[in-house]
């Protein structure tokens, strides 16, 4: 019998929870509950018919980084496109990581901070937030030059409290460490305050963004990294030979072109954010933190039970189990009016029946 030899490792490496059901009520994963809308259907389609499937994707590729890098009055050799700003992170992990090496990263934050690290042979270094989620901008600068730290990562807004840093905290961060800085603008739509303005004066510092949240792309999996262009082209050296298809960056291309199309949608998710805020802080034994993303983060002390409730009725959330820093808690993503009534009444009925 053939005994396979996997890496050292592979067998106890951490996995990214995506096992999904036919929920009724999908607001688990900080997905846009919308899709495309009807025009840039209409234009996507259009184009896709002269797509020579036949040829790499080089010229689409480029023409989607073109047109970042016109809006933000860059060159085409700052941005690196990807498969997500998961890629992105993923990259930078195995750019700046590796043995013995140490990155810092804030906790509680995205998960997979934690697994990159892992996967790139690096040593994880998490800073805890304060106890209300927000960020301690001297800790977290404290921990990079204690861990003589090669990257450091900052989540803003910050998943999955939800949580906005202050620009001055990223500034002071930026200013303080000598090593690689990346901000994580997964989210960045929903509050509109960039680091990008920080760029120029600290070249050390990057920024990470995504179609999938604000855009409503997380099928297409399309990410990009604004840098200096050493950092870009050292980060590029990580990503496999046309590793974006086609289809990604065409679809990217026509969503940034059309962007204004989704400042309605955009608006809609952050008033929704408000009101379903406000009506779940009324309600008795209900924690409801400060968010500046299309999520809501909740503590409650019978979470694990309120969790099967709602799962038992066809609404999936995001439950954290015993995950540090998040017990008890669930993460609600801002779905359609209808679904995010029917979320607020389901939470209200089941806590009131346990009173």
């Amino acid at each position: 019998m053939i005994k396979l030899k996997y890496r050292t490792g592979l067998k106890d490496m951490p996995s990214y929870d995506v096992v999904e059901r036919d929920w009724d009520i999908k607001v688990n994963a900080n997905e846009s509950n919308m899709n495309l809308p009807p025009i840039i259907e209409d234009r996507l389609m259009a184009r896709l018919a002269s797509v020579a499937f036949n040829r790499y994707p080089n010229e689409q590729v480029e023409l989607l980084a073109e047109q970042i890098a016109d809006n933000f009055r860059l060159d085409k050799e700052n941005i690196l496109i990807a498969n997500g700003s998961s890629e992105i992170l993923e990259k930078l992990f195995f750019a700046f990581g590796g043995r013995g090496r140490k990155i810092v990263y804030p906790q509680p934050s995205f998960s997979m901070y934690k697994i990159y690290a892992k996967f790139s042979a690096s040593i994880g270094v998490p800073v805890d937030l304060n106890d209300d989620y927000t960020f301690n901008a001297s800790d977290f600068v404290n921990a990079v030059k204690e861990n003589k730290a090669s990257l450091a990562v900052i989540c803003s807004p910050n998943n999955p409290t939800g949580t906005k840093i202050p620009m001055a905290d990223i500034e002071y961060v930026a200013k303080n460490i000598d090593c690689a800085l990346v901000i994580d603008e997964a989210y960045v739509e929903f509050d509109g305050e960039s680091a990008m303005r920080f760029l120029k004066d600290y070249p050390h510092l990057m920024i990470a963004r995504t179609f999938s949240k604000a855009y409503g792309l997380a099928s297409a999996r399309v990410g990009y990294l604004i840098a200096d262009k050493k950092i870009i082209e050292m980060v590029g050296k990580a990503c496999m030979p046309y590793h974006v298809n086609v289809l990604s960056a065409i679809t990217a291309d026509i969503v940034y072109q059309m962007r204004d199309e989704y400042i309605p949608r955009i608006q809609m998710t952050v008033a929704e954010r408000k009101r379903i805020s406000e009506q779940l802080s009324k309600i008795d034994g209900i924690t409801v933190y400060p968010s500046a993303t299309n999520f809501i983060l909740i503590k409650y002390d019978k979470a694990v039970a309120l969790n099967e409730y709602l799962e038992n009725i066809g609404i999936g959330v995001r439950s954290f189990g015993n995950a540090p820093r998040l017990e008890n808690c669930l993460r609600i993503s801002m779905g359609t009016r209808p679904e995010n009534d029917a979320v607020y009444k389901a939470i209200k009925d089941f806590v009131e029946s346990q009173n």
